[in-house]
């Protein structure tokens, strides 16, 4: 009986060897490039399969007008399959054209070709310092929104221009009301809900480019205001 379950494992274990054939490795897919502030980028891949054997993957790009092929800079600042570049290797209104290639011992693949102007893959970092404030306005609470641009972001020399828009909505609705601030970093938001806690968020978008992800969330509650006879406006604070 010994025998024939150690025959059967044999069997299973030699048939499992020859499914596993060994192959150069598939191709892998540049999945995308961004910006944080016009200075430094980022590149990052997928890979493909490895064929069933230890698989190597470089990234390598040529600049517009010149025949000088290079490779990735820096492979670890931005984690795993990624490729940095920082202030020295960032040209602006420059095409780059990028590639991936992934290398084990029967052979290569290469990805499809990504050409590149880092001015138009900018995506910064969300607005920072986000604060909320009820103001009063003839008695009646508005919100005053005010933040700050992300601090990689050089908008004082005019480097990168940023515009802002903001949404707000009650704690309890789905629905949010979306208000575009230009690039002015200060907004009045109007007609509130007395007694409601209000959630906002501020993100922000180069001339060219993506818009960032979202700030935090920010909570503020309009106090409780009452009407009377005189139309005179009384808002509980406390």
């Amino acid at each position: 009986m010994r025998k024939v379950i150690l025959l059967l494992v044999l069997l299973c274990f030699t048939a499992n060897t020859r499914g596993k054939l060994q192959s150069p490795p598939a191709k892998p897919a540049l999945t995308s490039c961004r910006s944080p502030e016009k200075e430094t980028f980022t590149c990052w891949w997928k890979p493909g399969s490895d064929g069933g054997l230890p698989t190597t993957h470089a990234l390598y790009y040529r600049k517009e007008s010149s025949e000088t092929v290079y490779e990735c800079p820096d492979y670890h600042t931005a984690g795993e399959n990624s490729c940095f570049f920082n202030k020295n290797d960032t040209s602006i209104w420059v095409n780059y054209n990028i590639t991936v290639v992934a290398s084990n011992a029967l052979g290569r693949a290469f990805s499809d070709p990504v050409e590149i102007d880092v001015v138009y893959i900018v995506k910064p970092h969300p607005p920072e310092q986000v604060t909320v404030t009820v103001m009063e306005d003839k008695g009646w609470p508005f919100l005053r929104l005010s933040w700050q641009p992300p601090h990689k972001a050089d908008t004082r020399s005019g480097w990168i221009t940023l515009i802002y828009e903001l949404r707000v909505k009650l704690e309890e609705e789905m629905d949010w009301e979306m208000h575009l601030a230009g690039q002015q970093k200060m907004f009045n938001i109007f007609s509130l809900r007395s007694g409601g806690k209000y959630v906002v968020e501020v993100r922000c978008k180069p001339d060219h480019g993506f818009w960032s992800e979202w700030s935090s969330t920010s909570y503020i509650k309009v106090p409780d205001c009452k009407t009377s006879t005189t139309d005179y406006v009384w808002c509980n604070t406390s």
